[in-house]
């Protein structure tokens, strides 16, 4: 078959690579769309130093074209959504229920071939059957928009929160969605980007702004939550929370990035900062808010290209061009 293949940081081919088997309890699935994100990035560059080669594509919805002699309750032709994580069970975490903390942590397309390719293996315990009226090729989004639950799990919300959301790209924009939901008064978005404002807009926040300095808020906000992992906004975005209020580390920093942090200012306004990692318990719910239309595919998906084009796809994302981007094996 063929993949897209990250042969070294930095450098990415199409190539043959042989076709997945299924074990006992997999499946191989053919991807309808396979969604890039900056984690992608991050494995370009060698930042997560998974084993190199490695086939990415970790966000991916298809078809099931094959089942091992153990699977049960999916079948060929089953249209399906994939949980990328790949945990052991057994370690310290994992029998606390912590599995995104897993101390032999792996994943679709991070560690092990992923979804960037004309078919892929997956554990039947990864799978979410996707009903009728949902096309795999927008069931894509599903595995970020089940982050963004995990991020909302660790939230403290109360009815009426004001929120604050750094970056409105496609993880902002959910952010977003999932706030208006989540009974919130207000959901101001903050980018550089006028084109990723619009589109915040257009989805229904109370402000998009360029600086939170534009914005009439004298006792700061509720919940921030920073999408962008860049220092500057995490630094600014800091000084922004309320008293009582949250901090959300949600956006993936580059791991050598550091902030300076005020701890007298923590203590007296007693400010909570935490962060999410991935997906843990959250996948079908997000399979279930997405089947139920929480976010518009038409609005979040901006651009599909073929695998033979993958390259330039993440070129484009790392520019910060369009929302998000497709891979349609």
């Amino acid at each position: 078959m063929r993949a897209a293949v990250v042969v070294t940081p930095g450098t990415i081919e199409i190539q043959q690579v042989p076709d997945p088997a299924p074990g006992p309890t997999d499946v191989v699935v053919k991807p309808a769309a396979v969604g890039i994100c900056g984690t992608d990035l991050h494995i370009m560059e060698g930042e997560f130093a998974p084993a190199f080669p490695i086939v990415p594509g970790h966000e991916f919805a298809g078809e099931i074209v094959a089942v091992g002699s153990a699977v049960s309750g999916y079948a060929v032709g089953d249209q399906v959504a994939v949980d990328p994580s790949l945990y052991c069970g057994h370690c310290y975490y994992c029998k606390r229920a912590r599995g995104n903390q897993c101390e032999n942590w792996n994943a679709i397309g991070v560690s092990v071939s992923g979804g960037a390719a004309e078919y892929v293996a997956a554990p039947m315990a990864n799978l979410f059957k996707l009903p009728e009226h949902l096309r795999a090729r927008n069931a894509a989004l599903i595995e970020p928009l089940s982050c963004a639950v995990r991020g909302f799990d660790v939230l403290p919300r109360n009815m009426a929160d004001n929120f604050l959301i750094y970056g409105s790209g496609t993880m902002g924009l959910m952010m977003m969605e999932l706030a208006k939901r989540a009974g919130a008064a207000t959901v101001s978005m903050v980018d550089l980007n006028p084109q990723r404002l619009e589109t915040a807009k257009r989805l229904g926040c109370s402000a998009a702004v360029t600086s939170a300095d534009e914005l009439d808020a004298p006792r700061g906000w509720d919940i921030v939550i920073d999408c962008t992992g860049v220092v500057a906004a995490i630094k600014d975005g800091l000084g922004r929370v309320g008293r009582g209020g949250t901090f959300l580390q949600f956006g993936v920093a580059n791991t050598d990035a550091e902030v300076l942090i005020e701890p007298y200012e923590i203590y007296r306004r007693e400010i909570t900062i935490t962060g999410s990692m991935a997906v843990l318990h959250s996948f079908d719910r997000a399979g279930e808010l997405m089947a139920a239309g929480v976010l518009d595919p038409e609005v979040f998906i901006s651009h599909r290209f073929p695998l033979d084009e993958y390259a330039s796809a993440l070129d484009q994302f790392k520019n910060g061009v369009g929302r998000k981007i497709m891979i349609e094996p």
